[in-house]
């Protein structure tokens, strides 16, 4: 390597070791390698969005890499929802390649017509960057998700009426994304408030790209951040929460027991033809435990990377329960048949 390169390189080392020795930062990065302890494997990539949390995730991931010897990926989204989407893109990849930060733009098709638009670049910032670590042999994707959206995401659950695992789900630090079973999504930042997040960001890389609907209030989330913040002013605490959320995380724990139990218990799967039957006490068990197990059936023998819709999945039971008519139904590739007392649940395309 030419003196010049390693110059370069002992540079941005120093840079990043003086950096990660300010007391505040170093707390918070003992704090995020901690929640990878044990998690990643292999090579791992971080969703870079431009925005203070993005920014602060990718200091952290680089130190992590440096430290580790990790092989670290960047991946940046040109989602072409903004006019200057792309020209965002490109100055974060310029900005961070200062840094030592080498990134890949990946640009989403724009399509004219989508109703939710967070959800859609949140989806389809997911689908491309899994493509792309699929061909990399990535098994981790980290994301700049902080306690903040900890919060927000549970109160959005509630208002849509989620059930007990829905409004638990979003605290795990590893989870499997619903695009393929291979990869998982890392939070590390989720025990980390967005104000730390601020104070590293302006500390080491000092910019940041603004999302201007993260202050539109026709975004149910930006509500939603309101009504938090004056919560707050009345007591509310991310330590309370989360002794409230542990409580129901310890419930939900329980109710799966009895999900994997009444599995077990009463329904047998028949390996050649890739089918569940379950039998008439299958359906007599509770009611979250009978949508549960109906849910996680439905979705293996289908193949989906996500579960069926919870309202066709409950007017689908209450059929079963309410006729005799052996007719078929057809749900999230599956095919669902009443056979005297027992349902015959088998893949649509066998």
């Amino acid at each position: 390597m030419k003196k010049k390169n390693l110059s370069a390189k002992k540079k941005i080392h120093n840079f990043y070791f003086k950096k990660i020795n300010d007391p505040k930062i170093k707390k918070i990065y003992l704090t995020f390698k901690k929640n990878l302890s044990n998690k990643i494997t292999n090579n791992f990539c971080v969703a870079v969005s431009g925005g203070v949390d993005s920014l602060a995730l990718t200091f952290l991931a680089k130190c992590y890499s440096l430290e580790k010897r990790n092989k670290v990926f960047f991946f940046i989204v040109d989602h072409k929802l903004r006019n200057n989407s792309t020209q965002e893109a490109n100055f974060v990849q310029n900005k961070l390649k200062k840094f030592g930060i080498f990134s890949e733009i990946l640009t989403l098709k724009k399509k004219s017509k989508f109703s939710n638009l967070q959800s859609f670049a949140r989806d389809n910032r997911y689908s491309l960057i899994l493509k792309k670590s699929l061909k990399k042999k990535i098994d981790s994707i980290l994301t700049a998700h902080h306690n903040d959206d900890f919060l927000e995401n549970f109160f959005i659950r509630l208002l849509r009426g989620s059930g007990l695992k829905g409004l638990t789900s979003f605290g795990k630090i590893k989870s499997k994304i619903k695009f393929d079973d291979k990869i998982y999504v890392l939070r590390p930042l989720i025990d980390i408030p967005k104000k730390d997040l601020i104070y590293i960001s302006q500390n080491t890389f000092n910019f940041n790209i603004d999302d201007p609907t993260n202050n539109d209030d026709k975004f149910l989330r930006v509500r939603i951040r309101k009504l938090i913040s004056k919560l707050e002013e009345d007591g509310l605490t991310f330590r309370k929460f989360k002794i409230s959320l542990n409580n129901l995380s310890k419930s939900n724990l329980a109710i799966n027991y009895y999900v994997n139990k009444n599995i077990i218990d009463y329904s047998s799967y028949l390996k050649l033809s890739k089918t569940f039957i379950l039998n008439e006490n299958f359906f007599k068990q509770p009611d979250e435990i009978v949508f549960r197990s109906f849910s996680e059936l439905i979705q293996k023998i289908g193949k989906k990377s996500s579960y069926a819709r919870g309202v066709k999945i409950q007017k689908l039971l209450k059929y079963l329960r309410s006729t005799n008519n052996y007719k078929k139904k057809t749900l999230s590739g599956c095919i669902i048949q009443k056979f005297e007392n027992s349902v015959i649940i088998s893949p649509e395309n066998r």
